[in-house]
């Protein structure tokens, strides 16, 4: 993909995930910010801010869990190791993302049934695990580019299925939040 290309796929996506009933209603939203050539995270981020939503970043710990802090703009994220960029602010804690009404998940690809492949790390499966443990069920949705809904993923017996995929020409269902 161009520079263009994936421009215009960030503010189609941003567009896409907006009009999610999930998000309409969210009071806080677990998001990420987007690197390389992820898909864009950015515009959707400022515009879910822009709405009154408290939206939390995650910040990689050591042991590849995930701390959260409260995303406060462009302007208030440092860089971080492995190219990541983090909330500069006060840390929440790991237990902060099960107060979210969504997740926003990163991945390389979701299949029909839901089963999200991630980068391999286990950040979200520790995520999603968490979440389940909680007993909280937030709607958990993966950003992704157009052809990057295939028809099977590997999964695994811990792989928890997401409940839609947002790319930035549809939204695919996969099972109710």
């Amino acid at each position: 993909m161009t520079a263009d290309d994936i421009a215009d796929a960030r503010a189609s996506l941003a567009c896409r995930a907006l009009e999610l009933p999930e998000l309409a209603g969210a009071g806080t939203v677990a998001a990420y910010v987007s690197v390389g050539r992820e898909p864009g995270t950015h515009d959707l981020r400022e515009a879910l801010r822009a709405r009154g939503v408290r939206v939390l970043l995650p910040v990689l710990l050591e042991d590849n869990d995930l701390d959260w802090g409260r995303d406060e703009g462009p302007e208030r994220l440092a860089r971080a190791g492995r190219g990541l960029l983090e909330p500069e602010g006060p840390r929440l804690g790991p237990e902060a993302v099960t107060g979210a009404d969504v997740v926003l998940l990163p991945g390389l690809a979701v299949d029909r049934r839901g089963v999200r492949l991630g980068r391999g790390g286990g950040s979200y499966d520790r995520v999603l695990a968490r979440l389940e443990r909680a007993g909280v069920r937030p709607a958990l949705v993966v950003l992704l580019y157009d052809g990057e809904v295939l028809d099977e993923v590997p999964g695994e017996a811990h792989d928890r299925p997401v409940h839609a995929a947002v790319t930035p020409s549809a939204v695919h269902r996969f099972r109710a939040p």
